[in-house]
Parts: C-alpha cells; structure tokens; sequence
C-alpha cells in the first residue's frame, strides 16, 4: 500500500467510526447527527478515484472498511451511561448496517465514477455520490433499525424506531425509522451537491502532485 493512500485511509476510517457514533443521536425530529458526517466518505472516495486511478480508490475502500470494522466492533464493548441506561458506544446493528451498506455503496461509487470519469469534471464524481448514497441509506437503516431484523441483536432495543408516524410529519404514516431515513437520504443529497466545492479544490491541489 503506497503511502500517498495513508491520508486517505484514515480519513475513511474516522469518518466511519465518527457515523456509527453520531448516528445514534438525533438532530431535531428527523436527522441524526451522522448524516452529517458520513457522507464525507463519498467525497474521500472520490477524490482518491480521480487523483491515483480507481485501483487505488478501491483499496482505499477496503483498508478504510476493515479499520472501520475492527473500530465499530470495539465501539460495541465500550459501555456509555446515560439517563440511568446502560449502552454501548456502537450497537452491534449498527456496527454490522454500517459495514455492509458502507462496502457495497463505496464499491458501487467507484465503479460508476470510474466509468463516467472521461466526461465533465462533475458529472462522476455527482452521480456516483448520488446513487451511492441511496444505496448507502437503504442498506443502513434497514439492518440497522427495522423491526424485522430485531433477531440480529435481541437486546438492543430499537422500538423507538418503530413507532408508526407520519413520512416526515407529512405523509404516510410509516415507521419513525423510514423518516429518519429518507431524511438522511436527502440531507447526503444537498450533501453531494456541496461536496463537488472541496472536490474540485482537493484534486486540483493534490494532481499536479501525481504527474
């Protein structure tokens, strides 16, 4: 592994590890602090495709994924107190929604970026975020808080999630966790949108470096 990659790496990794922390926190009724966070790794992936090629963005992704793994799975034995609870800093839910929807989403970015990288700078890396994050999402919040998968970890309770209200106070009503859901989905959205800012910044200070 090249140590041009070493940024990179850990950048992934404690974007991860920060997520899996954040996520469980709420901000206002519909977010959770990691949705601010996370997608980040999108932008990482993507500059790391665009400056050393898509074999490098793809090794990044799994170096980053096997550190945020062991980091998430040290996170489910820390034992956090709070509002006369008991908890661990990361679920094992989360820890496991996190790393397969994590994997499969980046994996999936580098390859639509890769094959969309000829054209207009922005094109790649907006549609790969784009698309990967909708992936990301409903990977995520499926394993991690949907009552069917309660089996996973019987004693993490998540009914919280469950309760029956109304898509984003508006709509349907559906399970709290679909909200949360579809309102991290758009918050990585407008996200995507802001990243091509410092994209186009950290790939044109980091190119001239390459040749």
């Amino acid at each position: 592994m090249k140590t041009t990659y070493i940024p990179g790496i850990i950048a992934m990794a404690a974007i991860v590890v920060a997520s899996n922390i954040l996520v469980q926190f709420l901000f206002g009724n519909w977010l959770t602090w990691g949705a601010f966070t996370y997608p980040l790794a999108f932008l990482v992936t993507d500059v790391m495709n665009r400056v050393y090629g898509v074999a490098a963005a793809r090794r990044v992704v799994l170096a980053g994924f096997i550190v945020g793994v062991i980091c998430s799975f040290i996170g489910t034995k820390i034992m956090l107190q709070g509002d006369g609870f008991t908890y661990p800093a990361v679920t094992l839910r989360i820890a496991i929604g996190s790393g397969l929807a994590f994997l499969t989403a980046q994996l999936l970015d580098v390859t639509i970026f890769d094959r969309l990288r000829d054209g207009a700078w922005w094109r790649a890396p907006l549609a790969s975020t784009l698309i990967g994050s909708s992936v990301d999402t409903a990977i995520f919040f499926t394993i991690a808080f949907s009552g069917a998968l309660s089996f996973v970890e019987p004693v993490n309770d998540v009914s919280w999630a469950g309760e029956m209200l109304p898509l984003l106070g508006a709509g349907p009503v559906v399970p709290l966790w679909v909200s949360l859901g579809v309102a991290d989905w758009m918050v990585k959205l407008a996200l995507a949108l802001l990243a091509l800012v410092p994209f186009r910044i950290i790939v044109g200070s980091l190119a001239p470096r390459t040749t």
